[in-house]
């Protein structure tokens, strides 16, 4: 049984201002480092493989973090880089509403490209790191991409807001990917007490 443990990048700056990164390479904050930190703790007693990252720095830099307390081969994966949002990077919710209300972003890419590139390398993990522990740190778009497909569109995509560095877990049981829980907090102090380190 394949298990991919999906790890959502800490806080950057632009996420504190609510403004959009897509392929924006914006690294963590101070913030972010401690949620990476949080993850660290977390996850150090526990048997992993190897971790997979986007290239992108926010999340890249939260892999590494994590990676100190694992010290397994990381790798980069270009599949699960933030999706494109074109003319809307860089901008606030409000600035999107107001210039796009309909949310179509001149120049964005493609939602099906983007699922079907998210998805591919989903199956090449499934190939490369067959019943092995996988942890997948990648972006918002991306995890609820990887949910929505999953579950037929009841959460995910449009329905689920993710929290910087929360955790996500899936597994590839009886020839198909299964949700196990989604969106997971307990570890960070922002949301729990248990979550300090």
């Amino acid at each position: 049984m394949t298990t991919i443990c999906l790890i959502r990048h800490g806080e950057t700056d632009w996420n504190a201002l609510g403004k959009i990164q897509g392929k924006t390479d914006i690294p963590l904050n101070k913030n972010g480092i401690q949620q990476a930190q949080e993850c660290r703790e977390f996850l150090k007693d526990s048997k992993w493989d190897v971790i997979i990252t986007s290239p992108l720095k926010r999340a890249k830099q939260t892999a590494e973090i994590i990676n100190e307390g694992l010290n397994v081969p990381l790798i980069e994966m270009d599949n699960f880089s933030e999706r494109y949002f074109g003319d809307a990077e860089g901008m606030t919710l409000e600035e999107r509403l107001t210039a796009y209300p309909d949310k179509n972003y001149p120049n964005q890419e493609d939602r099906l490209s983007f699922i079907n590139r998210i998805m591919a390398g989903i199956k090449t993990i499934n190939q490369k790191y067959g019943n092995r522990k996988v942890l997948l740190v990648v972006h918002g778009a991306v995890i609820n991409a990887i949910l929505a497909t999953l579950s037929n569109g009841k959460i995910g995509s449009g329905k689920t807001t993710l929290i910087n560095a929360c955790i996500s877990n899936i597994h590839f049981h009886e020839e198909k990917w299964e949700i196990l829980n989604f969106n997971q907090v307990s570890h960070l102090s922002n949301y729990s007490d248990k979550g300090r380190i």
